[in-house]
């Protein structure tokens, strides 16, 4: 059916092959965000525009690292992952944005997320629901350093992954309400941080994959401080963390040679 498996080892839906990608790949949704990334990147060029899918290859101190950006959700974020993993990669950064579900997440802040409410639909496709949508504990602590150095206000903790962006932002007209609502007064008092759309399946791949995964993301507001009558600043310029991006990403590759894994 693909290219790939006619033999010319180029993926179907990314259209790259082995040698373009590096084993470190940063995962933004927006097709836009990849070249802001990659202006981070030493002599990055870009590889591939296929659907949702633009990537980037450079350098970071001499190491090769990609960019390539996902689309909105589970489905095609699963893709990007399984195909840039056949061609080399096997350690992803989920970089995006998210809302605030916690009183203390504010518009601004990053999220870094040690593992995934797993209400995606892909992930049950990969594994039991039982099966917990975690990250990596490495690429969480890369991530976390890197904030620090850069002096980014951040929380780690669980967030919550969904599939419809307006059930969450307008629960009360679906079909459903009554379960969207429930669940989501279930996510606040679980300490819940943030709601996004793609963690959960990324773990859950990386997971099956042996592969690392971890996810941070800027914070745009929070709908609970808003509903509060609380300070809800709401911000949209995403430049800094893709610049923590690729600073987790260069604190993952110091960390790999001192251990030998590079």
């Amino acid at each position: 059916m693909s290219d790939y498996m006619n033999g010319t080892g180029i993926q179907y839906h990314l259209r790259i092959k082995k040698g373009d990608v590096g084993k470190y790949v940063i995962l933004p949704g927006d097709p836009k965000r990849v070249p802001v990334i990659a202006g981070f990147l030493d002599d990055a060029e870009q590889i591939a525009d296929s659907r949702e899918y633009l990537t980037y290859t450079g350098h970071i101190d001499g190491t090769p690292v990609s960019v390539t950006s996902t689309g909105i959700g589970g489905p095609s974020a699963s893709i990007a992952m399984e195909e840039l993993y056949k061609c080399g990669a096997d350690t992803f950064i989920r970089m995006g944005t998210c809302g605030g579900i916690a009183l203390p997440v504010m518009g601004g802040d990053a999220v870094i997320a040690t593992g995934a409410v797993r209400m995606d639909g892909t992930s049950r496709e990969y594994a039991p629901i039982e099966f917990p949508a975690v990250a990596d504990y490495e690429v969480v602590t890369a991530i976390k350093e890197a904030s620090e150095k850069m002096g980014v206000r951040h929380h780690l903790g669980i967030v919550q992954c969904k599939d419809s962006f307006y059930g969450q932002h307008n629960p009360e007209i679906m079909p459903v309400s009554y379960e969207l609502q429930n669940k989501w007064e279930a996510w606040k008092r679980l300490g819940v941080l943030a709601s996004e759309m793609e963690s959960a399946t990324l773990f859950t791949v990386a997971s099956f994959l042996r592969a690392r995964c971890g996810s941070v993301f800027f914070v745009v507001g929070n709908q609970e401080r808003e509903a509060l009558g609380m300070d809800n600043p709401k911000l949209h310029d995403t430049t800094q963390i893709c610049h923590l991006a690729v600073e987790s990403i260069r604190t993952l590759i110091q960390h790999d040679i001192k251990t030998g894994r590079i």
